[in-house]
């Protein structure tokens, strides 16, 4: 059965990155677990990609770097088949009020530890569109004014940086992880309000980072952790949830989906030591 919110109207999930191969490093497998479940998956790209260098050495051919954008979206469209979404699409607000969607995920306005300028932009545009949709004396020819429920940051805690980290080591493998350390990386863990089990989805974000091949080589240290090992140390995509009209977790409680306070019927909360190894 197709899920519903309260009011009856489909479960929809929208994202929006920066790049191609963003919706396959940032919650894939959420979105996949959600498009199994019947939820309506929308990514917004904001760019082509055809700025971006190749940094699969196997991929870097007269072949590919003549025809590098169209490569990219070639690229994009393969991996977001492999994740499920239902639409790649541009203009933001118009987007919302077409896609309807409850449940919106972007990026936080990290100007330190990965200060981007796209991600940025991303941010930049989302917030406001999120507050814009809502507002039909805002962008009157973008359609009829739909106001989402929930805003979502993506991004990865300290908690899972280290144990995936550790599980390099653990296999003797170099870590590609072992620099966001020497970087300082941030321990702003009490920011993540949100835990999705993403276990069993974990093949299909493989799928979607192998679909960007001028991008991700599927030799390198990226990729040498098995998906079984991700499951036991760290089966989650984490997520900071910025705004929403539905309440939020109450003190010592979290989130173990972006739907939650929408659906019909209405899953109960996480504890936070309920998230615990599966």
């Amino acid at each position: 059965m197709t899920p519903t919110d309260r009011d009856g109207q489909r479960l929809a999930l929208l994202t929006v990155h920066a790049h191609p191969d963003d919706e396959a490093s940032k919650g894939a497998a959420t979105v996949a677990r959600y498009h199994d479940e019947g939820v309506w998956c929308v990514l917004v790209c904001c760019t082509g990609g055809e700025a971006g260098d190749i940094l699969n050495q196997a991929a870097d051919t007269p072949a590919v770097r003549s025809r590098l954008p169209a490569v990219r979206v070639e690229e994009l469209e393969a991996s977001v088949a492999a994740i499920g979404y239902d639409e790649a699409v541009g203009r933001l607000v118009t987007i919302i009020r077409a896609a309807r969607p409850q449940v919106i995920v972007t990026y936080a306005d990290d100007r330190q530890f990965y200060p981007h300028p796209d991600h940025i932009r991303v941010h930049e545009i989302s917030v406001p569109a999120f507050e814009a949709a809502g507002d039909a004396t805002r962008y009157p020819d973008a359609g009829p004014a739909w106001r989402p429920s929930k805003l979502y940051y993506t991004g990865f805690s300290r908690r899972r940086v280290q144990a995936l980290h550790d599980a390099y080591l653990r296999q003797g493998e170099e870590s590609p992880y072992a620099r966001w350390f020497e970087r300082d990386f941030p321990d702003h863990d009490e920011r993540f309000t949100t835990f999705v089990d993403v276990g069993p989805w974990l093949g299909r974000r493989r799928a979607a980072l192998l679909a960007h091949r001028t991008q991700v080589d599927p030799d390198g240290f990226w990729m040498r952790l098995p998906d079984e090992v991700i499951r036991e140390v760290f089966p989650w995509d984490e997520y900071v949830l910025a705004r929403s009209t539905v309440g939020r977790p109450a003190p010592g409680e979290r989130e173990d989906d972006l739907f939650a306070g929408l659906r019909t019927p209405e899953r109960p909360a996480a504890r936070v030591d309920t998230l615990q190894r599966p």
